[in-house]
């Protein structure tokens, strides 16, 4: 087990039996409010007591094994303790994980649907192309877990992809999957387009925008302006003969939200005030936690390609996180949504940084 998370369990074993004792505080049930507290307090700190408990009891139980196994004579009595020592190792491993979720502060956000978007960066019409990868493998992540996805707005390139697409995921705990995606995006592979077969480096940034509810975030009308205009396809085609296109700016920070993709002017406006409402929410939190690099501005950077946070390599069929140094040699899979190692050790990473913080 990691030290630090041992001294925090074993501080939360002494407040524990503190908190236990001022329970049974005669003077305390006099007190309905701070009686409730204090009860409530112990509670949370009883099931992490009882779950350290018996992690220490499983770990005990695999050092022990561990030890017999070292000591039999007798080969097929070693094995039967090699193979309760490896069972008891990964028991705990298991149990050390769901310690580190109980202790480490929760962001308020982990259980929001979400929007991503997603922009074309670096590379042109390769960017593009990766963009709509990129989408795709959102997607087939999204399912995976049974959460619902939906485009909520998108700009074509007329090479194909997207210039800039932005997708609705719902489902509970969405953000807490999600938000590790957020950054520079790049890829490195030979385009469909390249004669020489040259390899070619193209990025697209991420972001991903908690979805904040009304109660959460009230935003003022007053301080938007709306305006319609007629829609308009590739090369500036017209694809509607009503003014059914919405722009929405919010006056106060300067921030756009255009969407033209429903043939109804009410469903683009809709739309439209959905995303601006998650920007701002995102927005908000940002300068309320400066130290969170979850939000919209500070996860995509400028888009270049030294601001990367995931490689793709498909001459390697390579996948590298660089936040965490992790790298996964099955690129064809983690692009059909095998997201879960990356998201599982970005997850521990965030508890520890968390539990480090206090």
């Amino acid at each position: 087990m990691d030290d630090k998370l041992r001294e925090r369990l074993e501080e939360v074993v002494v407040t524990f039996g503190e908190v236990e004792q001022h329970l049974a505080d005669p003077d305390l049930l006099a007190n309905v409010p701070e009686y409730t507290k204090v009860a409530k307090r112990h509670s949370e700190l009883k099931a992490i007591a009882n779950a350290f408990s018996q992690y220490r009891d499983v770990e005990q139980d695999a050092i022990e094994a561990a030890e017999l196994a070292g000591l039999e004579e007798d080969e097929e009595m070693k094995a039967e303790f090699a193979e309760m020592a490896a069972n008891r190792t990964v028991e705990a491993d298991k149990m050390e994980a769901a310690l580190w979720s109980a202790l480490a502060p929760k962001d308020p956000n982990d259980d929001k649907d979400v929007l991503i978007e997603i922009r074309a960066g670096v590379g042109g019409d390769e960017a593009a192309l990766w963009a709509s990868d990129l989408l795709k493998m959102y997607d087939s992540y999204a399912e995976s877990l049974n959460f619902k996805t939906s485009i909520v707005e998108g700009t074509n390139s007329e090479a194909g992809g997207y210039r800039s697409v932005t997708v609705s995921v719902k489902g509970r705990g969405a953000y807490s999957k999600l938000k590790y995606e957020a950054g520079v995006h790049r890829v490195q592979r030979v385009p469909k387009t390249e004669s020489q077969g040259r390899v070619h480096t193209s990025t697209a940034t991420v972001a991903v925008l908690p979805e904040a509810d009304e109660i959460e975030f009230e935003l003022d009308l007053n301080d938007v302006r709306v305006d319609v205009y007629r829609s308009s396809g590739p090369g500036g085609q017209s694809v509607n003969t009503t003014d059914s296109a919405v722009r929405l700016t919010h006056e106060p920070t300067g921030l756009v939200v255009s969407c033209q993709d429903e043939k109804s002017q009410l469903q683009n406006k809709e739309k439209a005030f959905r995303i601006l409402r998650a920007r701002l929410y995102a927005e908000m939190v940002a300068a309320q936690h400066e130290e969170l690099a979850a939000e919209r501005l500070a996860q995509v950077g400028s888009g270049g390609r030294s601001e990367k946070i995931r490689t793709y390599n498909y001459k390697d069929s390579r996948v590298t996180d660089h936040r965490i140094g992790l790298t996964i040699k099955q690129l064809p899979q983690v692009l059909d949504g095998m997201l879960e190692p990356f998201v599982e050790q970005l997850t521990a990473h965030e508890m520890a940084a968390r539990l480090a913080e206090g």
